[in-house]
C-alpha cells in the first residue's frame, strides 16, 4: 500500500511541476482560449469599444496569434511572443481599473467555458495581476 501511495504522489508531483503550458493542453488549448476570449470581448459592452478593430478578420487573426504566443511564452511554452510590449501597447489608452477587471472576468469566463481546472485557471489568472499597473492609467 505504501509503495502505491508513493507512486501516486510521485506522479501527482511530476504533474504539478509540469509547466502551465503543458497542464493547459499546449497550443491547441491556448489557441482555443485566444479564440474564445476575443469573441467574448467583442460581445462585452463594457470593453468592446477598445476592440472595434476585431471586426476586421485579418486584424482579429493577428491578435489571436499574438495573444496565443503571449500566453504560450508566459506559461512556459516554446513560443516567442513577437508583439509589442504590454506598456507600449496600452500607453495612452486611458484604460480604467473597471475595464481591466472586466477583461479579467472575460478571461475567467473563457477558462470556465473551456473547463480549465481550477489550479491552472487560478495560476493563469494570477499572471494578470502584475500586468495591471502597466495597463491601467486611470
Amino acid at each position: 500500500m505504501t509503495a502505491a501511495l508513493a507512486i501516486n504522489f510521485g506522479a501527482r508531483a511530476a504533474e504539478i511541476k509540469a509547466p502551465l503550458y503543458q497542464r493547459l493542453g499546449g497550443m491547441p488549448a491556448i489557441r482555443a482560449v485566444a479564440d474564445d476570449l476575443l469573441n467574448r470581448i467583442a460581445e462585452d459592452a463594457r470593453i468592446n469599444a477598445w476592440f472595434a478593430w476585431a471586426a476586421n478578420p485579418e486584424r482579429a487573426a493577428a491578435y489571436k496569434t499574438n495573444l496565443a504566443d503571449f500566453i504560450c511564452q508566459a506559461t512556459g511554452g516554446p513560443c516567442q511572443y513577437q508583439g509589442k510590449g504590454i506598456p507600449a501597447t496600452h500607453r495612452g489608452m486611458g484604460i480604467t481599473k473597471t475595464e481591466f477587471d472586466s477583461m479579467v472576468e472575460d478571461v475567467a469566463a473563457t477558462l470556465d467555458k473551456l473547463q480549465v481546472p481550477e489550479t491552472e485557471k487560478n495560476e493563469l489568472l494570477g499572471m494578470l495581476a502584475p500586468l495591471k499597473p502597466m495597463i491601467v492609467e486611470r
